[in-house]
């Protein structure tokens, strides 16, 4: 009895789990089905013409964007309808609190999606869902190439190091000539005779000795002991790989096509300077970025672009790259972008400078069931390379590389590891001395049976002079 009540316990289980499993499965399913019902649609898209994204050819449009849709489209089974925005506008508010562009065209209901290089911001982000980013940007500035500093001929063979190398050159320099000094006043074998020899190392001979080396000319007096050859050698060694160093980045200076360096590397080069007018598209991202930044650098790029907004402000980017090749100006957008014109025209360059780092992402509003498997989808774009290829395809590369890349000056993170060893020698050659003087020490001590730490004593005071001065002192105290 009791094992078939068991048994019948066990059949209801299992049929109870079978239950339970086809449910999931059809649940799935129906969701799976519901998605696609969801997705399978007609869709109206609205984007920007902004090169290489979406362009215009003939009665059609192509582009970086427009290649995307039809992936999306084709993977997702939907079909769509393209139109340009009517004002030719990203999406900001006005001072209304209307939003206008393609943001507001969506908000209306005119566009059920929005397909273009569109920045998520947290101002977007809280009217519309996007879609995972498809490509990843920042802010920066475009420049001229004839708006670049021409480096002066009178000092042009300073270029080949940055000014924080030089400083940490002539740092250099002083600290060993220090060490050489202190070196040549400590070991025996140097200075001898303390009452009857000068000391041949003295402050201006070791400076004189630092500048000789340098110079790869040689100078007097020649170290003798062992710690001041040590600081010597390393001395020779820091100063031939500059010098190596120095030649080779001459020469590429030289060499570069045209002996001129980036005067605006960041934005504080750009408020310093006088030379040109700056500005970016008006009600785009870029603006709100410094409208809303804390950072006292961006409130001053932004105050100075509201009290010229008229002048400044352009309508696109396209009208952007124009006014900076064609007068004097600097224009602040997207990284990408500039990229993609500084690849086209080979007199366009940009700041290293890239700051508010974020993406392109395609919008619609936010009960719209198209976005989770749109972003799925173009994850799965990236992972498989598609966007990548998109790059490449659209990317124009008439510029060479060489011609694009330009030249910089050794920074001091470059040549950190000569400093390094520069460091490590003088510390050596300031321990041997120690260690001479030690040595010294203990034969002074064991021939006039003094202790050796008092026979150290008086050797240290009698070589830095702090001997003399006690009793100098003390003499007087007599008198």
């Amino acid at each position: 009895m009791k094992k078939s009540l068991l048994l019948l316990f066990v059949v209801t289980l299992l049929s109870i789990g079978f239950t339970d499993a086809d449910e999931n499965r059809g649940s799935m399913y129906k969701e799976k089905e519901r998605s696609k019902r969801q997705t399978v649609k007609h869709v109206t898209v609205t984007t920007i013409m902004e090169q290489p994204f979406s362009m215009k050819s003939g009665s059609e449009m192509e582009g970086l964007c427009i290649d995307l849709l039809n992936e999306l489209s084709q993977g997702l089974g939907f079909t769509y309808t393209i139109k340009e925005v009517k004002d030719g506008r990203y999406g900001a508010k006005d001072a209304e609190g209307n939003w206008n562009g393609m943001v507001g065209e969506i908000l209306r209901k005119e566009a059920d999606l929005a397909v273009a290089p569109l920045t998520i911001t947290a101002a977007r982000e809280n009217e519309l869902a996007f879609t995972k980013p498809f490509m990843q940007t920042g802010i920066s500035i475009l420049l001229k190439k004839d708006n670049m500093s021409e480096t002066s001929y009178l000092f042009g063979f300073l270029s080949p190091f940055s000014k924080e190398t030089w400083i940490g050159i002539l740092i250099a320099y002083v600290i060993t000539s220090l060490c050489l000094f202190l070196v040549g006043r400590l070991s025996p074998f140097e200075w001898t005779e303390l009452s009857n020899e000068q000391n041949n190392f003295t402050f201006l001979n070791s400076l004189w000795f630092g500048i000789g080396a340098f110079t790869l000319q040689g100078a007097e007096p020649h170290p003798k002991s062992v710690s001041a050859r040590i600081i010597a050698v390393i001395w020779w060694i820091f100063s031939i790989t500059l010098v190596a160093a120095y030649i080779a980045s001459f020469a590429a200076f030289l060499n570069s096509g045209s002996v001129q360096t980036i005067n605006i590397q960041n934005f504080e080069d750009l408020l310093s300077q006088r030379k040109f007018e700056y500005g970016t598209i008006n009600s785009s991202s870029t603006l709100n970025f410094f409208k809303n930044s804390k950072n006292p650098t961006y409130r001053m790029i932004y105050e100075y672009m509201e009290k010229r907004k008229d002048t400044v402000l352009v309508k696109s980017f396209a009208e952007g790259v124009r006014r900076v090749r064609e007068s004097n100006y600097a224009f602040l957008g997207e990284s990408v972008m500039q990229d993609v014109m500084v690849a086209k025209h080979c007199d366009l360059v940009r700041a290293p400078k890239i700051i508010a780092a974020r993406g392109y992402g395609l919008a619609a509003s936010l009960d719209s069931p198209l976005i989770k498997p749109l972003s799925v989808a173009i994850l799965q774009n990236i992972e498989e390379g598609n966007l990548e290829h998109l790059k490449e395809k659209w990317w124009d590369n008439t510029c060479s590389l060489e011609n694009t890349a330009g030249w910089t000056p050794l920074q001091p993170k470059t040549l950190g590891g000569i400093f390094l060893i520069l460091g490590i020698g003088l510390a050596l050659g300031v321990i041997a001395s120690l260690i001479e003087l030690v040595i010294k020490a203990r034969n002074n001590a064991d021939q006039q049976k003094k202790s050796c730490c008092s026979a150290f004593s008086e050797e240290m005071g009698e070589r830095l002079g702090t001997n003399k001065e006690n009793q100098e002192t003390s003499d007087n105290a007599k008198s």
